[in-house]
C-alpha cells in the first residue's frame, strides 16, 4: 500500500501530456478568477495586499513545478526526491494560507489534488488529499455559516475528492499492470527468440553432421580403403593398384565437388546435372560398383509429378550412406537400389547380401552415425525408415516418404 503511487504522466506516456497541460492551465485560471473575485467582493480591505502577494507567490511556486515538481523516481517504489517534497509543501502551505484569508481560493483544490497524487506515495498522497479536502470544507463552512448548516458543503467535497482519488489510483494501477504485462511480453519474446536461435543452431549442427557423414566422411573412408588396397597390391599387381588409385582419385574429385556445393548449401552434386533422382541413383550405383561389390539400380513406376528437391536430396543422401555402410561393414558381393513411385509416397529400398546384423541392438552398441542420420532425414520429411536384417542374412533398408508430408 505504501508503494509509490504516482508517476510523471509525461514520462510514462507522452499521450498523457495533455492532461498535465489542462491541469496547469486550470490552476492558473482558477487562481486568477479567485483573486479577481476577492478583489471585487473585498476591495480595499487590510488583507488585500497579503492576498495579492500570496497569490503571486503561489503562481511563482507553481511555475517552478517543472524544475522542482513531481518527477518519476529512480525506480518503482523508490521515494520521491527531497526537492519535489519541499516544493509541494511550499505550494500547499501558501495555498492553505490563502484559503484561510480568502475561502474562494479553495477552487484551486482540484489541480492541487492531482499534483499531490502524482508527487507522493499512495498512503502519503491519500492523507494529504484528506487534509486538503478538510481545509476546503472548513473554509467554506466558515464562509457560509451565516446561512445555516449546509450538508452539501460538509460531505460533497469529501465525496468528490474520494472519487477523484479512486479514479486516479485505479488508472495508475491499470497503467502499472499494463507496463508489467508489456515487460512480460517483451521478456517472453526475447526468451522465445533465444530458444529459436538455440533450436536453429542445433538443427544446423545436425544437418552439418549428416551432410559430412553422408558425403565427405564416406568418401574419405572409401579413399582410405582403396589406397590401402593399392598399397597391398603395388608389387604383386601394379595394374590393379593403379585402378584402385584412379578410383580413389575419382572419389576425391567427386568429394571436392560435394564439398563446394556443401559450403554453398546447394543440392548434391549428382542432382546438379538436372537428370533427377533416378539418374543420380543410377550414377551412384555405377560409381560404387567395384570388383568386389556390384551395385544395381532399378526404378519401379514413374512419378506423376517431380519430387521436391528436399525429398530428392534426402533419398540420395540415404542411398549414399547406406552403400557406404554396405561397403565398409557388410562384406557384401551385390547390392540393389530400388526406387518405387506409389500414389501417395515414394519408397527407396537398399538391399545387400552381406553378413547382416541385429537391428534391435542397443544404440550404444552400434558403431557409426549412419542409421541415426538416415532416420533424422526421413523424420524431417514426415516419413519412416525401416531396417530388416539378421546375422548372415543380409540387410534391407527401406525409406518411405509421403508425397505430402505433414508440416
Amino acid at each position: 500500500m505504501d508503494r509509490r503511487s504516482p508517476i510523471d504522466p509525461e514520462a510514462a506516456d507522452p499521450d498523457a501530456g495533455w492532461l498535465a497541460t489542462v491541469m496547469h492551465v486550470a490552476f492558473f485560471v482558477l487562481l486568477c478568477s479567485s483573486l479577481t473575485r476577492y478583489l471585487i467582493v473585498h476591495p480595499g480591505t487590510r488583507t488585500t495586499p497579503w492576498v495579492i502577494v500570496l497569490a503571486v507567490v503561489l503562481a511563482l511556486l507553481y511555475v517552478l513545478g517543472p524544475v522542482l515538481g513531481p518527477r518519476q523516481a529512480d525506480g518503482v517504489g523508490a521515494p520521491a526526491r527531497p526537492a519535489p517534497r519541499l516544493w509541494l509543501a511550499a505550494v500547499i502551505g501558501v495555498w492553505f494560507t490563502l484559503v484561510v484569508l480568502a475561502p474562494s481560493f479553495g477552487w484551486c483544490v482540484v489541480p492541487l489534488l492531482y499534483t499531490s497524487l502524482r508527487s507522493l506515495r499512495t498512503r502519503s498522497a491519500i492523507i494529504l488529499v484528506a487534509l486538503i479536502t478538510l481545509c476546503v470544507v472548513a473554509a467554506q463552512l466558515k464562509l457560509r455559516l451565516r446561512f445555516g448548516f449546509d450538508p452539501n458543503l460538509m460531505f460533497a467535497p469529501f465525496a468528490g475528492a474520494a472519487v477523484a482519488t479512486a479514479v486516479f489510483l485505479y488508472s495508475q494501477r491499470q497503467a502499472d499492470r499494463q507496463r508489467a504485462l508489456i515487460d512480460d511480453l517483451i521478456r517472453t519474446r526475447r526468451e522465445l527468440a533465444a530458444i529459436e536461435r538455440r533450436e536453429g543452431t542445433l538443427a544446423e549442427r545436425q544437418r552439418l553432421s549428416m551432410e559430412i557423414h553422408d558425403t565427405l566422411a564416406q568418401g574419405l573412408s572409401s579413399q582410405q580403403m582403396l589406397l590401402q588396397a593399392a598399397d597391398r597390391l603395388w608389387d604383386a599387381d601394379p595394374a590393379a593398384a593403379r585402378r584402385h588409385i584412379r578410383t580413389a582419385e575419382s572419389i576425391a574429385e567427386h568429394n571436392l565437388a560435394e564439398a563446394r556445393r556443401f559450403v554453398h548449401d546447394l543440392a548434391p552434386a549428382d542432382l546438379a546435372g538436372g537428370g533427377g533422382l533416378e539418374e543420380a541413383l543410377r550414377a551412384l550405383a555405377e560409381r560404387e560398383s567395384s570388383e568386389t561389390l556390384q551395385v544395381r539400380f532399378h526404378q519401379d513406376g514413374t512419378p506423376s509429378t517431380a519430387l521436391p528437391d528436399r525429398v530428392q536430396a534426402a533419398l540420395l543422401r540415404i542411398a549414399q550412406g547406406a552403400l557406404a555402410n554396405v561397403r565398409e561393414h557388410a562384406d557384401a558381393g551385390t547390392a540393389a537400389l530400388t526406387l518405387s513411385h506409389l500414389d501417395d509416397r515414394v519408397v527407396l529400398d537398399i538391399a545387400d547380401d552381406g553378413r547382416g546384423f541385429d537391428p534391435v541392438e542397443k544404440p550404444g552398441g552400434v558403431r557409426g552415425h549412419g542409421l541415426p542420420a538416415m532416420r533424422a532425414r526421413v523424420r524431417q520429411l514426415g516419413g519412416e525408415l525401416m531396417v530388416e536384417s539378421s546375422p548372415g542374412e543380409g540387410t534391407v533398408l527401406t525409406a518411405v516418404i509421403p508425397l505430402s508430408p505433414p508440416p
